[in-house]
Formats: structure tokens, sequence, C-alpha cells
């Protein structure tokens, strides 16, 4: 446990702010979950829906640096790659 006042403040922030990544994660990750899903199954409207979804919140999880640019745009990009092999089938 610290003992500094500064050092003591930087560990309730540090904690606060994980708390908050790991809840845009868990959202994004959830939501990538529900599109694959529906990739899966097939389901169009579904996809069509929830992909929109799924990619601002990608974009809201890199902007805060919960995750890194480039893991966003490729995550977008392997997503995009499948629902656009369902959606012109």
């Amino acid at each position: 446990m610290p003992n500094i006042p500064s050092a003591k403040a930087r560990v309730k922030r540090t904690e606060r702010e994980r708390a908050q990544n790991k809840s845009y994660k868990s959202k994004f990750r959830n939501l990538a979950k529900k599109v694959n899903r529906a990739i899966e199954e097939n389901d169009k409207e579904s996809v069509k829906a929830l992909l929109p979804k799924l990619y601002s919140a990608i974009d809201r999880t890199a902007k805060i640096g919960a995750i890194h640019k480039n893991q966003a745009a490729r995550r977008k990009s392997r997503i995009t790659k499948k629902a656009n092999a369902l959606l012109t089938e």
C-alpha cells in the first residue's frame, strides 16, 4: 500500500480507469459475439442492425484507449469480411 498521497490518489485513479476500460471492452465483445452468432445463423437482418452498433462500440473503446487503434481496425476489418460474405450470398 502506498504511503505518499499522490501515490494513493494514483491507485484510486488507476482502479477507476481499469473498471471503465473493462466495461467498454465487455460491451464491444458482447456485441461482437452477437454479430458472430447472427452470421453463423445466417440472420442477415440482425447482422445489418448490429454491425453499426458494433463499429461504434469498437471505435469508442479505441478512442478512450482501452484497446489500440490498430486492434480496433483489425477487429472491424475481420467482422466486415465475414458480414460481407454473408450479405452478398
